[in-house]
């Protein structure tokens, strides 16, 4: 697959604060990316950096091998729909889409007719005095309609209900079929978007806790229950992510694939399986890492 963006040990300090911490990956070409992690895990200013709204401290960032900084011929291929866009004082919905079409070669004048239609948003009212949600179909509707080779979506769905929400993915899917592009989606409803990545990034203080396709993380962790002496001898020399324990039953979350021996040695000992969703995958990872190395007084943006 092609690299659009190419990332190499990149850092980013706020003063005492280290915000992204060694940072390396590369984003293929036409793939739905999920950026995960908690707040003030490094996602936003990641996206920043890659999308030339903040300076990294040191590394390198090229996309489609070109530095972006004042880059019109790669700044224009990309579209990054902030959590905390701002708009002129006396901006309406129709204001910022007309102004976002002029910036955006492949802009889709009807699908953003048709999307205005679909969350209800209305034109007229200044932006100022829309509810969070009508803000959030703003920057939906321009990520969407934009139809950038490269387009970010930083916590899309604040304020939209579980209605609204599912039109977003729903016609991001779809759009995307049609339209294949590079697509980076920063989210907390990580069980609620795990159906739509096809690959995974996740971040915790600054760095990278995994990179890898959606497929290959399925299956990674399992939670085993059972008598307490019985789990804690099958966990022995695997790592465990989490572990709980209530009366002589013993909970533990434990990181890698079970074989066919290991299932037929927990069915021997009484123990049961469960499936870990993804996004209980990533907040037992980040846990794990917080027990690692305690958490700066500083926060992260």
């Amino acid at each position: 697959m092609t690299h659009v963006i190419e990332v190499s040990h990149l850092s980013k300090r706020y003063g005492d604060t280290l915000a992204l911490d060694d940072v390396s990956l590369t984003l293929e070409q036409d793939t739905i990316y999920g950026l995960l992690g908690r707040n003030g895990a490094g996602k936003t200013t990641l996206m920043s950096i890659l999308t030339a709204q903040n300076f990294a401290t040191s590394g390198t960032v090229r996309v489609y091998g070109e530095d972006p900084y004042e880059n019109a011929r790669v700044l224009s291929r990309m579209c990054f729909v902030r959590e905390s866009q701002k708009y002129p004082e006396d901006a309406t919905p129709r204001h910022a889409l007309r102004s976002a079409r002029l910036f955006f070669p492949r802009w889709d004048e009807g699908l953003a007719r048709e999307l205005v239609e679909e969350f209800r948003l209305p034109m007229k009212t200044t932006i100022k005095k829309l509810s969070r949600g009508q803000l959030s179909a703003v920057g939906v509707i321009i990520g969407l309609a934009s139809r950038a080779e490269i387009t970010f979506f930083d916590e899309p769905y604040l304020g939209l209900d579980a209605v609204a929400r599912q039109i977003f993915y729903d016609r991001l899917l779809a759009d995307y079929a049609e339209h294949p592009r590079t697509i980076v989606l920063s989210s907390h409803l990580i069980d609620e978007v795990s159906n739509i990545l096809e690959h995974v990034v996740v971040i915790d203080r600054g760095r990278i806790l995994m990179d890898a396709p959606t497929d290959e993380v399925r299956g990674l962790a399992t939670t085993v229950v059972g008598p307490g002496d019985a789990v804690e001898e099958f966990v022995v020399g695997r790592e465990v992510l989490h572990r709980e324990s209530l009366g002589r039953v013993t909970s533990a979350t434990i990181l890698g694939r079970l074989d066919d021996d290991d299932r037929a040695r927990l069915a021997a000992a009484g123990i049961d399986t469960g499936a870990v969703s993804l996004q209980q995958l990533v907040v037992r990872l980040t846990q794990r890492q917080s027990t690692v190395e305690p958490q700066p007084e500083e926060a992260r943006r």
